[in-house]
């Protein structure tokens, strides 16, 4: 009767998070009523003021009639807090300058959704792509510099006929994603230089014009393409895969992340994955074992025969609540793979953390209580 009742109890827990989760604003305790956008704000930062869900800031402006797109925030402009059909919103009222053309402001000054310095790198640095298209591709042969490493002002040599004046990246190999399972996700490429086509032939020659790391023989070319260029003004959406994703990687290696850390998560375009898209991180609830004594057993300190009952059969472990680490906002996506970067950690996020569809916390803890 008991496990009944908690079974229910999570799946009326479960139904009220996705029927809050849509749109819901929950102002944050002690919000201002106005704000004055300065340089270098972005749009989450200037949500989080306000709200205790920074990522619906599209709800936030979403009726104001003053702001056709709400990218088109600008420093300078004052932000100001009402209510509409009992529902709050930011209303712009935006700085003028006494001139005859008015209000004139270059596009690249508008507001962005995060800051774009954490995530320029990656918008055309890393990429993950099939492993053996990767090998197919034209190969670097080496350089005129006797040197094994090549730098900016350098040229190399590609094994392949090009078109005279076009611009590559070149890329070394980075790791091989996969699934538990075994099944490949794709192959991890960096970025190490980029260059122009100076002679085209049978064995063409690029001039490096950039680099981010040395370029040796073995490295493979790709074109750098605009649409590699991702915008940054994408409208964040709560995420609504019908899987669970999960973080597969650190971009930088690193054993345990937190806010404004790039990751890798396993799942792309093929499953879903849009930029833009918000995921909850979660930590998997630890399973506790009872034993023979009737006393809970953590499972650090199981015996053999413990670890053998805990896999055998759902009966005999109770799975602790999986623990809230944070949030995540996709910026970049690929076939398979994506990245995110982390805009908000509790605790330490890892490798195998859960994604799910974002809640509201603080709808659920008012829920319960």
């Amino acid at each position: 009767m008991e496990k009944t009742m908690k079974r229910l109890i999570l799946l009326v827990l479960m139904t009220f998070s996705n029927i809050i989760s849509a749109d819901e604003l929950i102002l944050k305790q002690g919000h201002p009523d106005s704000y004055v956008v300065v340089k270098g704000d972005t749009l989450w930062d200037i949500s989080e003021r306000f709200l205790n869900d920074p990522w619906h800031w599209p709800t936030l402006w979403g009726v104001n009639p003053q702001i056709a797109n709400p990218h088109l925030i600008y420093p300078d402009d004052t932000l100001t807090l009402v209510f509409i059909d009992g529902e709050p919103r930011l209303v712009v009222k935006p700085l003028i300058r006494q001139s005859p053309a008015g209000r004139v402001q270059a596009k690249s000054d508008a507001i962005p959704a995060i800051d774009l310095a954490l995530i320029a790198p990656y918008l055309t640095q890393n990429r993950v792509v099939g492993g053996s298209w990767f090998a197919e591709q034209p190969m670097v042969l080496g350089g005129e510099s006797e040197s094994k490493h090549h730098i900016v002002g350098d040229i190399i040599y590609i094994h392949s006929e090009l078109v005279l004046g076009d611009k590559f990246g070149v890329y070394s190999e980075g790791r091989q994603f996969s699934t538990p399972a075994g099944e490949s996700l794709g192959q991890e490429v960096v970025l190490t230089a980029s260059g122009r086509v100076i002679e085209s032939g049978a064995i063409s020659k690029i001039k490096l014009l950039s680099n981010f790391r040395e370029t040796k023989a073995g490295y493979r070319i790709l074109p750098i393409e605009d649409d590699s260029l991702i915008s940054a003004y994408f409208v964040p959406q709560a995420a609504t895969l019908q899987e669970s994703a999960s973080i597969l990687a650190s971009e930088k290696h690193l054993r345990e992340m937190g806010k404004l850390d790039v990751v890798y998560l396993d799942k792309g375009v093929n499953d879903g994955v849009e930029p833009g898209h918000v995921f909850s991180i979660y930590r998997d609830g630890i399973g506790i074992v009872i034993d023979s004594d009737g006393e809970p057993v953590l499972p650090s300190n199981r015996s053999s025969y413990q670890e053998l009952l805990s896999g055998a059969s759902a009966d005999n472990m109770i799975k602790m609540p999986d623990i809230y680490r944070g949030r995540l906002m996709v910026f970049k996506v690929f076939e398979r793979t994506s990245l995110g970067l982390i805009m908000a950690n509790n605790q330490t996020v890892r490798v195998d953390d859960k994604l799910i569809q974002p809640v509201s916390l603080n709808l659920l803890r008012s829920f319960v209580n």
